[in-house]
């Protein structure tokens, strides 16, 4: 199975990278942009550097959307996998239109209520996953599994 994994760097990047024990049996390619925590990919995986997108940029999302489709055309992932945060409104929306199954995991920041991107992703993932079982309740897409080391 092929995987995108789609993330932004800092906390969301480390999310991705406990991830590690299931994706590291795949062949994946990366979307990020480029930090000093992501440049670790550099060299070891396959990458695109994406453009940092702001929270609420929504101007951005518009701009970078076309980049993202084509993205997926050229590598065709079976699976996308989000940990966030803004990049995954793009990859929501592109994959969606694109039929590829999309896969969120919501920050463990998030303990009452979703993140933005999560709100918006919520609706369009094929799979939500959450890190505390309370939002299983506000929610009942989400899925609870546990958290990520």
């Amino acid at each position: 199975m092929k995987i995108m994994l789609a993330c932004t760097s800092g906390g969301h990047f480390s999310t991705m990278r406990g991830l590690e024990p299931f994706w590291s049996q795949h062949e994946r390619v990366w979307v990020t942009d480029f930090k000093q925590d992501t440049e670790i990919l550099v060299d070891r995986d396959r990458v695109y550097w994406f453009p940092y997108q702001a929270p609420r940029n929504w101007v951005a999302v518009l701009i970078n959307l076309p980049k993202t489709v084509r993205i997926l055309r050229r590598e065709r992932p079976d699976l996308v996998i989000s940990t966030g945060a803004s990049i995954a409104v793009n990859f929501t929306i592109a994959a969606k239109l694109l039929g590829i199954r999309f896969l969120y995991i919501e920050s463990i920041s998030r303990s009452e209520e979703l993140s933005l991107s999560g709100k918006l992703v919520y609706p369009l993932a094929d799979e939500f996953y959450v890190q505390w079982q309370q939002l299983t309740v506000k929610y009942p897409k989400a899925i609870f599994k546990g958290t990520v080391a």
